[in-house]
């Protein structure tokens, strides 16, 4: 036997689904028609401006108010210009540089860039106070480490946004800056007192709701104080009493994936995770990035059996479904301003942003030698480095581990050495490598991840760039004196 048409499509309401490919399949059509609540967009559904111009359309052919939502945060995390980088430095750059108003700005511009694709919903910004150096999914995400700074700087992202008629999702509440592991393949813990939190990892997200931040993402990640043994998502502590309750936060609470093993492992499945997170208090359920016709179909029929054998009540899943569905009247009546006309924002900001220690001298021709690191799932395969940015001078990839300090220096000759990486303090054979090749060598460093206080000895110069888009990778070049 079937579903009950009813239930199915109230189950639907409360879901955020995906699917594969520039061009949208009839099924992810037909389920907007269905009452869907919308799709996320990721890096496999867009190629050019225009095929995603047309694919928002032909969603909104399944119903007008479809929401179509999509991670570009800036920066490292970018889904439209995942071929190239993005031209927009992160949060990490912009915290740095300490301007408020140049955030509202750059976040304006990029929901102006949302809006006239079709794009109604951003998943950012990302509002953690990165307090941990070796944070794996956060780092420059982040703003930075002192709560007053991201909370200033979140409320004036959230404010650029949602002037461009693009509904902001600030997150990952109640803060994923403290962690040390990633939520995308096992679930961190924060164990820290509510007194901490609220001084630490609190403040942003109180800012966000006083700038009327549409919506709000939640973390997987427990917290005993709050959680006890279960993430933040299937919280009613965190999800209603902190954050609406205390808070006052009346918009739309959504979840990060369902599919991070944060989530799906701690509930038994994608379908469990759907139901718990609801009954908790989350209102939009983002499934994930790898989603189809059956997976949709299955949370949906998750919901409905919670809702025949008493896990949910009615209720809670129609207030749900209502606050998704406020969510898109909102994104229909909203009016943005036009486009700014400032192509050059981004890389302006970028420059602003680099840091230099030492003294930039003896760079002519040097061997750039960008060290591999791997990218996080947030991040996705993005090109980064200063390879598309140099003026005649090759730029080599080497792993760290696996490279002899003596080869390095055989390639370099009388030239000097510039070492491009991210997150070098923690790089696997990282530090060994640098420090080895400056105690013989002149070398520059480029850190184009989170800036710890780590500096290796010996080195001519370390430039911080605070990320590593296409606009920092530019930025770097020309504080080299090595750009076109």
């Amino acid at each position: 036997m079937g579903l009950d048409p009813g239930l199915r499509r109230l189950a639907l309401g409360t879901l955020l689904a995906a699917y594969p490919g520039p061009v949208p399949p009839d099924w992810a059509v037909d389920l907007l028609a269905d009452g869907l609540a919308g799709h996320t967009l990721f890096g496999t559904n867009v190629h050019d401006p225009a095929q995603v111009a047309a694919s928002t359309a032909a969603l909104r052919a399944g119903r007008p108010d479809a929401l179509i939502a999509i991670d570009e945060e800036g920066g490292d995390v970018t889904r439209l210009a995942h071929v190239t980088g993005s031209p927009y430095p992160g949060n990490a750059a912009l915290g740095a540089i300490g301007d408020v108003a140049l955030t509202r700005r750059v976040y304006q511009s990029i929901g102006a860039e949302l809006a006239a694709l079709g794009i109604t919903v951003n998943l950012a910004p990302t509002v953690d106070v990165n307090t941990a150096d070796d944070n794996p999914v956060i780092g420059t995400r982040s703003f930075g480490a002192d709560p007053v700074r991201v909370a200033a700087h979140s409320a004036a992202a959230v404010t650029g946004l949602q002037a461009a008629g693009v509904a902001a999702c600030a997150k990952h509440f109640p803060g994923h800056g403290a962690t040390v592991k990633d939520s995308h393949h096992e679930l961190p813990t924060v164990d820290a007192a509510l007194s901490l939190l609220r001084q630490r990892d609190l403040p942003p997200f109180a800012a966000v709701v006083a700038a009327g931040a549409r919506a709000v993402m939640t973390a997987h990640i427990r917290v005993p104080a709050l959680t006890g043994a279960d993430p933040a998502t299937f919280s009613r502590a965190v999800l209603v009493d902190l954050l609406r309750t205390e808070y006052g936060f009346t918009g739309t609470v959504i979840t990060d994936a369902l599919e991070m093993k944060g989530a799906a492992v701690a509930a038994g499945g994608v379908g469990r995770a759907a139901v718990r997170a609801l009954s908790a208090g989350a209102d939009l359920l983002c499934i994930g990035a790898r989603v189809d016709a059956e997976l949709v179909e299955r949370v949906a029929a998750e919901i409905v059996d919670a809702l025949a054998d008493g896990r949910l009540a009615r209720a809670r899943v129609e207030e749900a479904a209502g606050r998704a569905a406020d969510l898109a009247a909102w994104t229909r009546a909203a009016s943005g301003s036009p486009a700014m006309e400032d192509a050059d924002l981004g890389y302006a900001a970028a420059r602003r942003a680099v840091r230099v220690d030492g003294l930039l001298t003896g760079l002519d021709q040097p061997l750039v030698v960008q060290l591999h690191t791997e990218s996080t799932i947030a991040e996705g395969r993005v090109p980064w480095g200063l390879g598309p940015h140099l003026d005649g001078v090759p730029e080599i990839r080497v792993i760290a581990t696996e490279t002899d300090p003596a080869t390095l220096r055989g390639l370099a000759g009388d030239r000097p050495i510039v070492l491009v990486g991210r997150h070098l303090h923690r790089l696997p054979g990282g530090p060994e490598l640098i420090t080895d090749l400056a105690a013989q060598h002149p070398v520059t460093v480029v850190e184009m991840g989170w800036p710890a206080q780590w500096r290796p000895a010996g080195v001519r110069a370390f430039v911080t760039t605070y990320g590593a888009s296409h606009a920092n990778g530019r930025a770097a070049a020309e504080a080299l004196g090595l750009a076109g």
